[in-house]
């Protein structure tokens, strides 16, 4: 035995001992999704604050999210090198650096290249976290105690969401009234550097935090020994997963499912800022951070739970149409929204929260068909990990042309194209085969 595997048995068992769960697992997971709204929803309205065409921005900020969606190539080599607690405690740290940095660059003229590319830093930064946390929760705890603890994962990692999407966009939205009375010019600037200065703040106090309290995390028994192992397991995972039985059918369901949502999410806070005059609905920031980000994320929360026990009860191969169709409402309210245009915050607000609860509802459909259909069989954490992969690629690669058809087409139709791009996922809900896991019962789903 080697002195690094010596050294993480003991580590383990003495953080079994004196490292309670409730220690840890909440700000691991917040930590986790925290820079990944940072990047993905909230740097869409800051960038529109600080007068960055649309294109530009949902281009950018979908193509951000790739390293999201490869993960799974560089995930055996966190297993060579150091513990999943030094990957962790560096990447969260690595992330807060670079919030601080962006923050600072935002006064020079050229700040958008600047900020693009300390943000693909901090992606690529918080996908590997993504890795190392995961793995310390899978080998840190037994699995009685990962299922008494695994609401607390999403729960924090959606309290991520509230925070930046909701908190700290409306506070960004009174930042900008004050400053506006001393500096109209640089308001929205001086505004989104401290909204990204307490995101550093958060992140390198959470790291440091996590230096004491983060277990390191056990090696997995079957973790290959060296660099070349590494590649040919991968090798064979990779294989193993292409030729599944219904494997292209699966993956092109995977695709298509998010298809609408790729392509339409990253113009809805656009949407909701836009003036009047120009098809949006002329919400504030902090109407959006209280409406979209915090309402909207609890409306989430319990559209998730009740997804849960409605596709519990039916069985999932019973109810996969009908969740395909849930999904999709919230782009038919986006539609009618931007079609009529209503002056009534209360009635937006009703839309928007609608709009999440639905579409919380439906996601439980995708996840429940990648866990069931898609990971069975001799790989299931890592043929999972492609199959979220494939599903962000689906969902990133729409994103990156919806400002460009945006600035060709206006709102109201932007969304009617949004709506045609569900078409496919409806047709192969209602032909795909189900032959991982038997539905004679629907406690099985």
């Amino acid at each position: 035995m080697t002195y690094r595997q010596t050294y993480l048995e003991s580590a383990l068992m003495r953080d079994r001992k004196n490292i309670s769960p409730i220690s840890w697992i909440p700000t691991a997971y917040f930590a986790m999704g925290l820079p990944f709204v940072a990047i993905s929803l909230a740097s869409v309205i800051m960038f529109a604050d600080l007068g960055i065409d649309e294109a530009s921005i949902t281009f950018w900020t979908s193509l951000l999210i790739l390293p999201y969606s490869i993960k799974p190539l560089w995930s055996p080599l966190l297993e060579l090198y150091y513990t999943k607690k030094h990957f962790a405690v560096f990447c969260q740290m690595l992330s807060g650096i670079c919030f601080g940095l962006i923050a600072f660059l935002l006064p020079i003229p050229d700040f958008f290249a600047f900020a693009i590319a300390i943000m693909a830093v901090i992606t690529l930064s918080g996908a590997t976290n993504d890795i190392a946390t995961d793995g310390i929760y899978l080998t840190a705890l037994d699995k009685k105690t990962q299922a008494r603890y695994i609401g607390w994962q999403g729960a924090f990692y959606n309290l991520a969401k509230v925070l930046v999407n909701g908190g700290l966009v409306y506070f960004a939205g009174v930042l900008i009234t004050h400053f506006k009375a001393h500096d109209p010019e640089n308001a929205a600037r001086y505004s989104w550097m401290i909204i990204l200065g307490i995101i550093a703040c958060v992140m390198c106090i959470v790291s440091i935090y996590h230096w004491f309290y983060l277990p390191v995390g056990s090696r997995n028994e079957e973790s290959p020994p060296n660099f070349r192992s590494a590649m040919i397991s991968l090798l064979e995972v990779f294989k193993d997963f292409f030729t599944k039985k219904h494997i292209w059918i699966y993956i092109l369901f995977i695709i298509c499912y998010r298809l609408t949502e790729g392509f339409a999410i990253k113009m809805v806070p656009l949407f909701l800022k836009a003036p009047v005059t120009m098809g949006g609905l002329g919400l504030t920031n902090e109407t959006i951070g209280l409406l979209y980000g915090t309402f909207g994320t609890i409306a989430f929360i319990v559209g998730s739970i009740s997804g849960g026990y409605f596709t519990a009860h039916f069985g999932l191969k019973k109810v996969l149409f009908s969740l395909v169709c849930t999904f999709n409402i919230p782009f038919v309210i986006y539609l009618l929204l931007a079609k009529w245009q209503p002056e009534s915050i209360a009635l937006v607000g009703i839309g928007l929260v609608a709009e999440y609860f639905f579409y919380g509802f439906g996601f439980v459909g995708l996840t429940l068909f990648m866990m069931q259909q898609v990971a069975a069989g001799k790989h299931p954490m890592a043929h999972y990990a492609f199959a979220s992969g494939i599903m962000n690629l689906g969902f990133m690669l729409p994103g990156m042309i919806s400002g460009y058809v945006y600035q060709h087409t206006g709102y109201e139709l932007f969304f009617t194209i949004a709506l045609c791009m569900s078409i496919p996922a409806f047709i192969i809900a209602a032909v795909i085969p189900f032959g991982n896991f038997s539905e004679s019962s629907p406690s099985k789903s």
